[in-house]
């Protein structure tokens, strides 16, 4: 069977630096953190963290009425938006009007946690006043697949439709499986992407248990710190990302803007730790060399990495061994950049931004810096991280790392478009 080539025609985010593609690009390019304290609930000094990177003023009435809107969880509600931007931008503004064969466009969209922050609001209703009083609402507000459903009803699209749940890598294995849906002829178009808003009093709590997050109270800006020497744990953020992806025959047949190409993709499991990477990050290691095999790509091609980059101690610095590893001499000539030093940690919806970041990238030939990091440098962490600033370079070949909890790896190969 022939593979279909798939092409990227569609990007939309709703982030902490920015509610659109334009504005987040232009926050990012210019060093812009998004974290600052926490807004969404109170905290106190029990909260061993209180700082987050939080989307600002976002307005969905846009994208859905307001009645409307108070039956979706906030997490919901940002991958609506983006993929909203994404339809327009692929040059579908009237949607679900204009849609070609409905039937052929389908969703696969994910979320590591879903809707917790309305699963601890009716937790603490049915404790205060009985299980008569929560919403039937409940259930359609908090199932991490509820984001894909919602696409695919809001915008009337038919065709495959389901969530990818893998933790922090759930986006990243959503467009993962867009493309191979389009590639082996499941498909003609699908949105993918994915989206989190888990800013709440548990999922703070319980990543504060685990040590995982930055205690940087004091400095918001500098908490989330990727391979840097005082790094401390990641920044939790918010937001969504989504893209439109399209077979090539599809685009060229409605003379559509083609953005970048999609061209790899591979997947693979730690089979170690609940929550740490095996010695190297060798189940990184096989990501990445199994989606360039898929690509057709050496590592000499590959021009620029969007890293994990969590601004975790054990993360950022078994990332940088398993680039290098992979990429051999290569790994030193490239930036390898992390966006979520302005973003934060996106969770489930990280890996669809940063796709979003490296289509920007191939477009414009302009890296994002990796803040907080110049005066602070790791001796252990020595790749290229744009810590001094953005970075202008021909971009042709970009990879995008996403790793989760229970070992999920994923990496995915776009490259620049320059004609068929």
């Amino acid at each position: 069977m022939q593979k279909r080539r798939v092409v990227v025609t569609g990007a939309g985010v709703v982030s902490p630096v920015g509610n659109d593609v334009p504005t987040t690009w232009a926050a990012l390019l210019e060093g812009r953190s998004g974290t600052g304290p926490v807004t969404c609930f109170e905290t106190n000094e029990e909260f061993a963290c209180r700082v987050a990177a939080e989307v600002k003023d976002f307005d969905p009435s846009g994208v859905v009425e307001p009645k409307e809107a108070r039956r979706y969880d906030r997490f919901a509600l940002f991958g609506l938006a983006a993929s909203q931007e994404a339809l327009r931008s692929a040059g579908f503004a009237n949607a679900p009007e204009g849609i070609p064969s409905p039937e052929r466009f389908g969703v696969i969209f994910g979320s590591g946690i879903g809707g917790i922050a309305t699963f601890e609001a009716e937790h603490k209703k049915m404790l205060a006043k009985g299980p008569r009083r929560v919403s039937p609402f409940f259930i359609p507000m908090f199932i991490p697949d509820i984001g894909a459903g919602l696409i695919s009803i809001h915008f009337g699209l038919k065709g495959p439709n389901y969530a990818t749940v893998s933790a922090c890598s759930s986006a990243a294995h959503a467009i993962g499986d867009a493309y191979r849906a389009i590639e082996r002829g499941d498909a003609d178009l699908m949105i993918a992407g994915g989206a989190e808003a888990t800013i709440t009093p548990m999922t703070f709590a319980g990543f504060s248990s685990m040590k995982a997050m930055s205690t940087r109270n004091d400095e918001p800006e500098t908490a989330s710190r990727p391979f840097s020497a005082g790094r401390d744990g990641f920044v939790m953020g918010e937001g969504a990302g989504a893209l439109v992806l399209e077979s090539l025959e599809s685009a060229q047949a409605r003379g559509a803007t083609i953005l970048a190409e999609l061209v790899g993709y591979g997947a693979s499991g730690d089979a170690y730790h609940i929550t740490s990477p095996p010695p190297e990050h060798l189940g990184a290691q096989q990501a990445m060399r199994e989606c360039l095999a898929d690509a057709g790509l050496e590592p000499s091609d590959v021009d620029y990495i969007n890293a994990h980059g969590t601004s975790t101690p054990v993360n950022d610095l078994h990332e940088t061994i398993a680039i290098k590893e992979v990429l051999g001499d290569r790994a030193k000539e490239i930036v390898v950049g992390s966006t979520k030093s302005m973003t934060g940690h996106l969770l489930g919806a990280s890996g669809a931004v940063e796709a979003v970041v490296c289509a920007q990238v191939l477009q414009t030939g302009k890296i994002p810096p990796t803040i907080n990091g110049a005066d602070d440098r790791d001796p252990e962490c020595d790749l290229d991280y744009a810590h001094d600033g953005m970075v202008e370079r021909e971009v042709k070949v970009t990879l995008s790392n996403s790793f989760g909890f229970g070992g999920h790896n994923v990496c995915i190969a776009m490259r620049k478009w320059e004609g068929a």
